[in-house]
């Protein structure tokens, strides 16, 4: 299983490599949406603004990131996967390269903020931790909905319709979490049950992928 997985996350880095126009789009729409929120503002956001437009422009960069993961699989190359790898493998190489993925966004998101937006987080290693948990996180959502959404007749409108209810909660608990890094006082125990609830959701939706996915690699 091991050899499947490796073989088929390096077939999805092959295949980004060498469709780099949409590796570019992306990083051209992260850089686009943060110029324009600095052209926004006249004077430098609050911490809460800050933090609030972070974890939207995450959303939407996940969005755009892994939505496509599923999508641009053919029928044809779906029966071949079928036939050479099992769908915990294969559900597995795409939770791994998604998550890779949304790391390397997250890090440009994150340096592009402090450039343009300022940069008034108290601990900055603390934000960048938060920040690529959070990104990571969400990932693994919207890969599982691709999935889902791949089998529906390629709908992409069903990843929003289905994740994001489900990612809410989620985003909510990041953003509450992430200011404990803007040197917000938290009672005792409060920052580790953020972080023990952010990662309970994570191994719940790999749980959920791992389930589930089987049965809709079968149709």
């Amino acid at each position: 299983m091991i050899r499947h997985i490796t073989a088929l996350l390096k077939k999805d880095i092959l295949l980004e490599l060498r469709q780099q126009h949409t590796f570019y789009g992306i990083l051209l729409y992260i850089a686009s949406t943060i110029f324009v929120l600095f052209l926004s503002f006249p004077e430098k956001p609050d911490a809460q603004t800050w933090n609030s437009l972070f974890w939207v422009i995450q959303l939407f960069v996940c969005v755009n990131t892994v939505a496509k993961s599923f999508l641009q699989e053919s029928r044809g190359r779906m029966l071949y996967f079928y036939s050479i790898a099992s769908p915990v493998s294969f559900i597995a190489a795409k939770l791994l390269f998604n998550l890779l993925l949304m790391l390397l966004m997250s890090l440009v998101s994150i340096a592009l903020f402090f450039a343009f937006l300022d940069n008034p987080v108290s601990d900055s290693l603390r934000f960048i931790g938060i920040a690529i948990t959070g990104g990571l996180s969400v990932s693994l959502v919207f890969t599982l909905m691709s999935a889902i959404a791949a089998k529906a007749q390629q709908n992409a409108a069903l990843i929003a319709i289905l994740g994001f209810p489900v990612i809410l909660p989620q985003l909510l608990l990041l953003m509450r979490l992430s200011k404990a890094a803007f040197a917000e006082v938290f009672r005792d125990g409060a920052v580790m049950q953020l972080v023990g609830m952010i990662v309970g959701l994570d191994i719940l939706v790999i749980a959920l992928a791992l389930i589930l996915f089987p049965y809709l690699w079968k149709d």
